[in-house]
């Protein structure tokens, strides 16, 4: 990959907790760093306080509330407008256990966030990551995950909001995997990692767990999946923080990974 100062970096779910402090590291490298929000007023706060606090003036701020497909649509389209070639994208926002039932769409939020999302949105920055190959995709999922439940995948019949969230980290995994696999020829990675069990985030203070430790963790495995020479030709893996794990068994199975790929691309009206 290019120098880290020549690179184009765009991160989701930036304005607090692990996203904002690995923008921050990666703003410190002086890469240009691209934050994603769904607040307006947030991002653009956020943005003047990462250059304050980097001396990078090289970073922008982007809105879309990922609770809406129509949303994710709009930021990929003002990134292929503006941006000809994005070095890494690190699928950081997530929707948490105690967020709300159903997104903007009607879907089970979590799944709609937490996957959805990053599946429709990676699709459609596909080009720009292609033109900046060598590239990678980080996707951030969670030690937390449950097999994928195709028979009420939206939790109609019982609504369990930890369930959902553990299926929808799996199902992005399972991405992860088959993205890889398409992509081998193209030069880019695709891998997906857990940040760090309970660090003092919002999502986990909001679900009024005592956190275990500090989001540096989390932002630390984030720049060493999207940065560290080490990966260079490292795909379609899982990552407890920085070492390579073993996700659940679910994740290898590759009819339920088509199985979730074909409805995933129905859902998101992928073209």
């Amino acid at each position: 990959m290019k120098p880290i100062n020549e690179q184009t970096i765009l991160i989701t779910g930036a304005t607090d907790g692990i996203g904002k402090l690995t923008s921050l590291m990666l703003a410190k490298k002086n890469a240009q760093v691209l934050i994603h929000g769904r607040n307006k007023e947030k991002v653009l706060a956020v943005v003047e306080e990462l250059k304050n606090s980097s001396g990078n003036k090289n970073i922008t701020g982007l809105t879309a509330d990922f609770s809406s497909l129509a949303d994710v649509r709009k930021l990929a389209a003002e990134v292929l407008i503006k941006y000809p070639a994005i070095d890494v994208l690190i699928n950081n926002a997530g929707a948490g256990f105690v967020d709300e039932r159903k997104s903007k769409d009607g879907y089970e939020l979590r799944f709609a966030v937490n996957y959805l999302a990053p599946f429709l949105l990676t699709h459609l920055l596909l080009p720009v990551l292609k033109n900046a190959a060598p590239s990678r995709i980080v996707n951030v999922s969670s030690i937390g995950q449950s097999p994928i439940n195709f028979d009420d995948i939206m939790f109609e019949k019982n609504f369990d909001a930890v369930q959902a969230y553990r299926q929808s980290k799996l199902a992005l995994i399972m991405f992860t995997i088959d993205l890889a696999e398409k992509l081998k020829d193209e030069n880019i990675t695709v891998n997906s990692l857990h940040p760090g069990t309970y660090l003092n985030t919002n999502m986990v203070r909001n679900a009024n767990i005592t956190p275990l430790d500090e989001p540096k963790i989390g932002a630390e495995a984030e720049v060493y999946l999207a940065t560290s020479k080490n990966l260079n030709n490292v795909t379609g893996k899982y990552f407890n923080e920085k070492t390579e794990s073993k996700a659940d068994s679910e994740a290898y199975n590759k009819e339920s990974r088509k199985r979730l790929w074909e409805l995933s691309v129905k859902l998101t009206n992928l073209k």
